[in-house]
């Protein structure tokens, strides 16, 4: 009795059981993978992991096979970044390039109420039924997955915040310089030597000088041969992944540069700083406290301090400045409340506004079909920054697996119609 009574209690699936697990040996035999969004700053983050005993490898394999691997194991209403994360690995894993004994994946969880959180079970479900020896890591700073055999150290950590950065400045510089050089391929160069020359530093220690590096690489994009012309500022927002993954956003960046636009992506950092300012929202408008309240205080306190620097240096340019974080929660409180959280919740129209406030009024919203938390805070808040920016030409894209790349760039292209029209209005007035 008392043994068909456990039976009955036991969990239907028990992770620990089911699921292999990354131990601390593992580091030393396996190459990680990881999936492509932020393909330059992860240039750098997986090169200090390397340091640190780690193989990564960024994966950039992408096409309709992708898709096709990702729809094959999870459904199709789930979050479509899932869906192109799990085939990439997928489809990685049946390439024959790794040895499946010696290869782990890993995905970023942020904790929050979004779908996202739940991509280790799904990740996990799809690789059992196919590879089950390969083993899935999480990195989350909220507890999410525990026991892992990933070390997480205060010295990774400072690391990564840094090469954050320094992704954010060339990410922002690149974009501001490359729509207009005279010499193609002239940008995509110095961005790789800049690249290049951080690397040793994260050896060294030469890193943390900031202001000195940060001058260095302004200076070496200031080099660049350009014209003078004036071309339409395209912003772009919207859900983390569909947002800066080339794969996720069908190469949009790539697609406005082509359409003779300068395109603005807002800084990596700024979601950092949204996730950090959250925690201590928590405790402030629900009285949630803990132990790691205080440390998300004094991480976004530096990281903040930091992104200031940064910004007084470029506003010595003929740059355009990062996105003060400070100011982005200003103009959330005039568009939504904060308390507004899931997924990137108050963060998308935030940034919606700070970019009408630089001139940078035609913006996409990407956003994944079927993301609620984002088709609310994205496209149901756009109407509130129009209030505010009368002149604003947002327009909304979703990015699904049924939607055609065709499809989504007559979206966009009907918005430069609108913006082109403008601007000759002004130039005529």
């Amino acid at each position: 009795m008392n043994e068909a009574k456990k039976a009955q209690e036991k969990p239907v699936l028990d992770f620990s059981d089911d699921y292999p697990a990354f131990t601390h040996a593992m580091k030393a035999t396996h190459t990680i993978l990881v999936p492509d969004m932020l393909p330059w700053h992860f240039d750098l983050l997986t090169h200090i992991m390397g340091l640190h005993g780690y193989h990564v490898e960024v994966l950039h394999n992408e096409g309709r096979a992708v898709i096709d691997e990702g729809l094959k194991h999870v459904h199709n209403d789930a979050c479509y970044p899932a869906l192109c994360v799990i085939g990439q690995f997928l489809d990685a894993l049946k390439s024959g390039k790794y040895d499946l004994k010696k290869t782990a994946v890993m995905i970023t969880q942020t904790g929050g109420g979004c779908r996202a959180s739940n991509y280790l079970p799904l990740i996990r479900k799809a690789l059992k039924a196919e590879f089950p020896e390969v083993p899935v890591l999480s990195f989350n700073f909220s507890g999410l997955e525990k026991g892992s055999g990933f070390e997480m150290s205060f010295g990774l950590l400072l690391q990564f915040a840094y090469a954050v950065f320094y992704g954010d400045l060339i990410m922002s510089l690149y974009n501001q310089t490359a729509p207009y050089e005279l010499n193609a391929g002239d940008c995509r160069k110095v961005r790789e030597r800049c690249i290049e020359r951080l690397k040793p530093q994260f050896e060294k220690g030469g890193y943390r000088k900031l202001e000195k590096n940060a001058k260095e690489i302004m200076k070496a994009f200031a080099a660049v041969p350009v014209t003078d012309e004036k071309k339409i500022k395209v912003g772009i927002v919207g859900e983390i992944y569909v947002k800066y993954s080339p794969l996720g956003n069908s190469h949009l960046e790539e697609f406005l540069l082509g359409e003779n636009c300068e395109p603005v992506v807002p800084a990596l950092m700024d979601f950092a700083l949204y996730c950090m300012v959250n925690n201590l929202n928590d405790a402030k408008f629900y009285g949630k406290r803990s132990a790691s309240t205080l440390l998300f205080r004094i991480a976004y306190k530096w990281s903040y301090g930091k992104q200031k620097k940064l910004i007084r240096l470029m506003e010595k340019t003929r740059y355009m400045p990062l996105h003060d974080f400070e100011h982005l929660r200003s103009y959330a409180d005039k568009v939504i409340n904060q308390g507004v959280k899931m997924g990137e919740g108050w963060l998308i129209p935030a940034e919606m506004a700070a970019l009408c406030e630089t001139g940078v009024e035609n913006i996409v919203c990407a956003q994944p079909f079927g993301c609620l938390p984002n088709h609310i805070a994205g496209k149901g808040a756009s109407r509130a920054v129009k209030a505010l920016f009368p002149e604003a030409n947002i327009v909304p894209v979703d990015y699904d697996p049924s939607a055609t790349k065709v499809n989504q760039e007559n979206r966009v292209k009907l918005m430069l119609a609108t913006a082109r029209e403008l601007q000759l209005e002004t130039k005529k007035a």
